[in-house]
């Protein structure tokens, strides 16, 4: 397996992970259960598979979010974490020139800038999680403290209950 630009962030920053392979559908639709879906081709629970979403800010500032596969996102919560008055999704036409991902293999780890990045506290009851390796078909496992130190990341509450 090529490393992609996650990897090398990961292991220069000395952090174990473990990247595994799994048919991609091409279906990333979150609403259509892409998530959920790629937890079942890695035999893993699905809340241990963390989801990447890319927002605006309505003061044109870009955070990224990592949401369990099992929840939504609640957008109160989400704009309250970033102190912005409103967040838009990033257009998926976008998401390549501002991060260096496509949608369905965005990961949180070695986007082509630091973004703030949040991650919701249900990753701390994980001993594992996995994420998106930074390519479509590629998911990266490691703790949830490696991931939090990997993206300078702020663990807050985002489920939408």
């Amino acid at each position: 397996m090529k490393k992609t630009n996650a990897m090398r962030i990961l292991d220069g920053l000395k952090i174990a992970y473990e990247a595994k392979e799994y048919d991609d559908d091409g279906e990333h639709e979150l609403a259509k259960g892409a998530a959920e879906r790629t937890a079942e081709k890695l035999g893993v629970a699905p809340e241990s598979v963390f989801k990447t979403i890319v927002f605006r800010t309505d003061s044109k500032e870009i955070v990224v979010f990592c949401q369990s596969a099992v929840h939504e996102i609640n957008l109160k919560k989400a704009r309250n974490a970033c102190g912005a008055k409103e967040v838009t999704p990033v257009k998926q036409e976008e998401l390549l020139a501002l991060t260096g991902y496509v949608r369905g293999g965005c990961s949180p780890v070695g986007m082509k800038r630091k973004f703030r990045t949040f991650i919701d506290s249900s990753v701390m009851s994980q001993e594992k999680i996995n994420i998106s390796g930074g390519q479509r078909g590629i998911q990266l496992t490691m703790t949830p403290a490696d991931l939090v130190k990997a993206c300078d990341a702020e663990v807050v509450d985002l489920v939408l209950e």
